[in-house]
């Protein structure tokens, strides 16, 4: 991923005023790091099917990892999740204001899509990745999982309830990672929502493992604030650590053997970021 991390400082938004913070707010959380896994699916899709569009490939990358990360620094807001730390740094409404984390988001969320929209290739497939990303990013998926979430807290849900949610707020966007990462090579209509199913198995994953993380280790071993989601329809507060801990290992082996069933470029392509992650929350 060193290409993909040059390829974001390279690329950091730029816009020149006589505003003394906007430009550094717009870039202080894309280069705070993080774990890189959208951009890292998809490009590793690419990688693995057309090496040659890599290169076509990293605004794409760049605009799902400014997407999240405008997701992130709304979801820090005081008014939602009221966080202080996020991938070891302040958060950006304690770093500058409220006014600015807000701006800072609607402004990266919209640069996204310019981003899509310039990308050096064919004008079918940008429309068609503008289409996933507002889809799955938007007021049915991660809007819609952020609204449950905010809407019931200190109300409990249910097991199904709870992993609608997190399908919506957290495992879309991994999916739709996937699934662009299969537009772009051209992966035919089956092998695309094969790869989304198998995405939003992961994200449910990635949120039990991030809840049983809040659970278990302290904000410096996180990166980020911890023990923060004693109100909210996580998996730990419904089921328990033990509980969650076993619903995670059993999604994890269901995973492991959708994953068997992938051509072997595919397994070659994501083996490394599966293998990492299935059992995360035992590491």
């Amino acid at each position: 991923m060193q290409r993909f991390e040059t390829y974001l400082k390279e690329n950091l938004p730029q816009v020149p005023s006589f505003h003394p913070i906007y430009e550094d707010a717009l870039g202080v959380m894309l280069e705070a790091g993080g774990k890189r896994f959208r951009p890292m699916l998809l490009l590793n899709i690419v990688d693995a099917y057309e090496p040659m569009l890599y290169n076509s490939a990293l605004p794409v990358a760049l605009a799902l990892e400014m997407f999240h990360t405008y997701s992130l620094i709304h979801d820090d807001l005081p008014v939602m999740d009221n966080a202080d730390l996020r991938r070891g740094h302040m958060t950006l409404h304690k770093r500058y204001d409220e006014v600015t984390a807000i701006l800072t988001g609607d402004a990266l969320n919209s640069d996204a899509f310019y981003l899509i929209a310039k990308a050096p290739l064919r004008e079918d497939v940008k429309i068609k990745l503008v289409e996933l990303l507002a889809r799955d990013g938007g007021s049915r998926g991660m809007v819609l999982g952020q609204a449950i979430d905010c809407y019931f807290e200190n109300k409990p849900l249910d097991l199904e309830q709870i992993k609608i949610l997190h399908t919506n707020k957290t495992a879309k966007l991994i999916a739709v990672s996937l699934q662009m990462g299969g537009v772009i090579v051209g992966l035919e209509k089956k092998e695309q929502e094969a790869l989304y199913a198998f995405g939003i198995d992961l994200g449910l994953l990635f949120q039990i493992q991030d809840d049983i993380i809040d659970e278990t280790q302290s904000e410096e071993e996180a990166g980020k604030t911890t023990s923060n989601d004693g109100d909210k329809n996580s998996f730990v507060n419904l089921l328990g650590l033990e509980k969650s801990i076993e619903e995670a290992d059993a999604l994890a082996k269901d995973l492991q053997r959708q994953f068997e069933n992938f051509d072997e470029k595919l397994q070659d392509a994501l083996g490394v970021t599966v293998r990492k992650y299935l059992f995360r929350h035992k590491q």
